[in-house]
């Protein structure tokens, strides 16, 4: 949890920023991304495109993110960190919506734009945010359940957390649509496992213990979904329909083998691209639009080694 220790001693090291700190004073300019994460590939395709977009642009572009996606006072610590180097913009992917609103208004008042990438927060502060549409992309993915499971039965959800805007527009966009189109679909649980894999499969294991007459689970990103695949196979439990979110090779390869039925993929690849590329042109003073939607796709073993849908997979 977030603690007033650390907020304290993160604004304190960003209070050493003077305004306009942020400007060209240097060779080249810096754009720093914080992420919510490193260790899932999804990150690391995002990082792909950031790089990409920095090589093009010339600008130094770093990229960090804590251990795992529960780690807010280390985000903290790292945003505190990439402030404190005066950078020319910076790009935050939120763990918790509300929690880094005082450095990212220390931020605003040191004429750093941030640009909000995946997860924004509760402000507006960011002046730019390039994401999914996640509340379409997770009601897609329940039309997607209620057709395999033929609009009738139980189902569960498997999230990665109920703080950051990702976590709480995926498991809204899935439950309120089951609500509003598919009357015949409860979902009897909601259960949060950190975007952990190993946590999400002992939840799993958990839930089809508690429903053994559960249909469905939906896993909100890469690490729930995984841990939904193993939770399934470790049991063998038949008759489940997985849906999942993001790819990755762990998912490609469950679908490729019929455990998952099929999954929403962002575009990672776009989503850190644009960041920089809205990161430097709001450096610049250049006009950014607000909502920059990297878009999404429902992929499945029809259409997985489609073209359009290749592109967008990662490894």
């Amino acid at each position: 949890m977030f603690t007033r220790r650390t907020l304290f001693g993160a604004v304190a090291a960003l209070a050493l920023i003077g305004p306009g700190s942020g400007a060209f004073a240097q060779d080249k300019m810096l754009v720093p991304l914080i992420s919510k994460g490193f260790q899932h590939q999804f990150w690391q395709a995002v990082k792909a495109g950031a790089d990409k977009a920095g090589a093009e642009l010339g600008v130094t572009v770093t990229f960090e993110g804590p251990d795992n996606e529960t780690q807010v006072d280390k985000q903290m610590d790292m945003l505190a960190a990439a402030l404190a180097n005066k950078p020319v913009a910076i790009g935050f992917a939120a763990l918790d919506s509300q929690a880094a609103i005082p450095l990212l208004r220390q931020a605003q008042e040191a004429k750093i734009p941030v640009i909000a990438f995946d997860s924004g927060v509760d402000s507006d502060i960011p002046v730019a945010l390039a994401s999914t549409d996640n509340v379409a992309a997770a009601a897609l993915a329940a039309d997607k359940m209620a057709e395999l499971i033929g609009d009738a039965g139980k189902v569960a959800v498997v999230a990665h957390d109920q703080t950051s805007r990702t976590g709480v527009d995926r498991r809204d966009g899935f439950v309120n649509r089951m609500k509003e189109a598919h009357s015949g679909i409860e979902v009897v649980a909601i259960e949060y496992g950190g975007g952990d894999h190993l946590k999400s499969t002992e939840i799993t294991k958990a839930l089809l213990a508690a429903h053994p007459d559960l249909k469905g689970i939906f896993g909100t990103n890469e690490g729930s979904a995984i841990g939904v695949v193993n939770g399934v196979r470790e049991l063998g439990s038949k008759g489940i329909t997985i849906v999942g979110y993001d790819s990755g090779k762990a998912q490609t390869d469950a679908i490729r083998e019929g455990l998952m039925a099929g999954a929403i993929t962002q575009n990672p690849v776009g989503i850190g691209y644009e960041t920089v590329k809205a990161a430097v042109a709001a450096a610049k003073g250049e006009a950014v639009s607000a909502n920059i939607d990297t878009g999404f796709y429902w992929y499945d073993k029809s259409n997985i080694d489609a073209p359009e849908i290749a592109a967008v997979l990662y490894e």
